[in-house]
């Protein structure tokens, strides 16, 4: 894969999307990653004021775009991979797999694909947040909940889910179904959230308490840190946590072989990853 753009949290920036497309018209990669969070959110919009965003925005706006620019590269169209986000109603899911369905992108939450000698997986859920809504909320590896966060059998959904998926899951148990016995030599996650305890889930709670108890600024999963440790993939994509490229003062870790890379960014521009499996040392992060 000579040239690949990862970018995640979008969060309905026209701006930011317009920018990714740019890139892709004008340095043709190869493949690209989206790792979740792709969808309009009202507060981080009254934060960051941008164009108004359509009301249907997959296919008032990315399908329509899309389009375009696979009708404008033709055969240099890249392969693009996406996830959702905690953030992105999982009712959203029938137009995304709508347009995966023509060919558009490429769905890969709970799936694996090959792409040439790679292997690429997918996957959305991240640890209890305490946040309400919950589509994409999962026990990590026990039913531990963080104080102040709020269990994935509170909240709301946009979907039904079944009770117990919802009180017995775990993203422990959904990586090992995922991965099974795969030789992950040459394998490519894409993840929403962070490895717990990296350089890419520090968040701006140090120092805080709830009810007298310390919060703890790291935001990953201990299982996607346990599964990276144990199974030692090649590269590993995340999201998730704004802030951690900017207080942690970096954007990739290293456990054991695996390079892991971060995308998400807490100002308004689009952070671009670049990367080349064949040399990740020379990945870059640009904010445009």
């Amino acid at each position: 894969m000579p040239l690949a753009h990862f970018v995640s949290d979008l969060h309905g920036r026209i701006s930011r999307f317009e920018k990714l497309f740019a890139a892709v018209r004008w340095e043709k990669p190869e493949a690209v990653f989206i790792g979740g969070d792709l969808l309009p959110h009202d507060s981080f919009s009254r934060r960051a004021p941008d164009r108004e965003p359509p009301e249907d925005f997959i296919d008032g706006f990315l399908t329509r775009y899309l389009q375009d620019l696979r009708g404008e590269l033709g055969a240099s169209y890249p392969r693009l991979f996406l996830i959702l986000g905690n953030d992105d109603p999982r009712s959203e899911e029938a137009a995304v797999l709508g347009a995966a369905g023509r060919s558009l992108w490429e769905y890969i939450h709970g799936r694996k694909t090959d792409f040439g000698r790679l292997k690429i997986y997918g996957y959305a859920y991240v640890p209890p947040t305490p946040f309400l809504r919950k589509d994409w909320d999962r026990y990590d590896v026990s039913r531990y909940v963080d104080p102040g966060s709020v269990s994935p059998e509170e909240g709301i959904r946009s979907v039904p889910a079944v009770e117990h998926e919802m009180r017995y899951s775990t993203i422990k148990d959904d990586l090992d179904r995922l991965a099974g016995n795969d030789d992950l030599t040459n394998a490519v996650f894409l993840f929403h959230s962070p490895p717990y305890r990296t350089q890419l889930d520090m968040s701006a709670l140090g120092g805080r308490l709830i009810d007298h108890v310390p919060v703890d600024p790291h935001l990953g999963s201990i299982a996607i840190r346990r599964f990276i440790d144990t199974r030692q993939p090649l590269l590993t994509l995340h999201g998730h946590v704004h802030e951690s490229a900017r207080l942690a003062r970096s954007w990739r870790d290293r456990l054991g072989r695996t390079h892991c890379f971060q995308a998400a960014h807490d100002g308004p521009e689009l952070a671009l990853v670049r990367f080349d499996t064949e040399n990740l040392e020379s990945a870059t992060r640009e904010l445009l």
